[in-house]
């Protein structure tokens, strides 16, 4: 007997968020492309939705009442969630986004944005969480660092540090290519998924969390190398 087709299982992203119309105005044109959405107006609700749902992505707002979107990331990762988090943030300041990097998100978007950015921002996120990258070595030293692609480590000076998804991503793509000089558009397109996004330095804040992890000192790095003009590469 015939079942008919199978209705394809629809993605569940968490969106958190306190400014309503915002909430409403993304709320509906995810679910007009597909998704399904759980919205949380505060930390503590977006803590306890995570907790009580299957979700494949999280949109998480910096500025939220009680406790901020920093913090909601950490605990995420704290608590051993692997979902890809996309922050949203007014603030332009780079160090604010390599603040969420180093918690543990794997993008951010500053409003005001585009929603096809957006949109293509969510689906390179979730292309990438079932992307395999080619096979290596699993451990290895660049200076006096101690890199743990498995565990997802940097262990320096006798202090380790966890890695991002999208950071063990990259610097498994820079250590695959290692020499080379690597341009943000081929950095974009092979390790985020995206295409090319000309204004976007979404590159140079991941590069700047690495070498916060990775560097002695990251204001003149010795293993990740800006070649001016051109993009970077990984020596040592």
């Amino acid at each position: 007997m015939s079942t008919g087709p199978t209705t394809p299982v629809r993605r569940q992203i968490l969106l958190v968020e306190d400014e309503p119309s915002l909430v409403l105005t993304l709320t509906d044109r995810l679910e007009a492309e597909g998704y399904r959405v759980i919205s949380a107006g505060d930390g503590v609700t977006a803590l306890e939705a995570a907790s009580a749902n299957a979700l494949d992505l999280a949109l998480l707002d910096v500025m939220l009442p009680g406790i901020d979107g920093f913090e909601v990331c950490r605990r995420l990762r704290q608590q051993g969630h692997e979902l890809p988090i996309l922050m949203l943030t007014a603030r332009a300041e780079l160090v604010d986004k390599v603040v969420g990097l180093k918690l543990g998100a794997d993008d951010y978007l500053t409003k005001p944005f585009e929603m096809a950015e957006l949109l293509a921002r969510i689906e390179a996120l979730l292309r990438r969480t079932g992307r395999h990258l080619a096979a290596g070595p699993s451990t290895l030293l660049l200076g006096q660092a101690k890199v743990d692609l498995l565990g997802a480590t940097i262990t320096r000076d006798g202090t380790e540090t966890l890695l991002s998804s999208l950071e063990l991503k990259l610097l498994r793509y820079l250590i695959e290519h290692r020499a080379e000089v690597l341009t943000r558009d081929r950095l974009l397109d092979e390790v985020w998924g995206y295409d090319t996004l000309p204004q976007s330095r979404t590159v140079d804040v991941h590069i700047a969390s690495l070498r916060s992890k990775l560097e002695r000192d990251p204001s003149h790095p010795e293993h990740i190398i800006t070649v001016h003009g051109l993009g970077y590469k990984l020596v040592g």
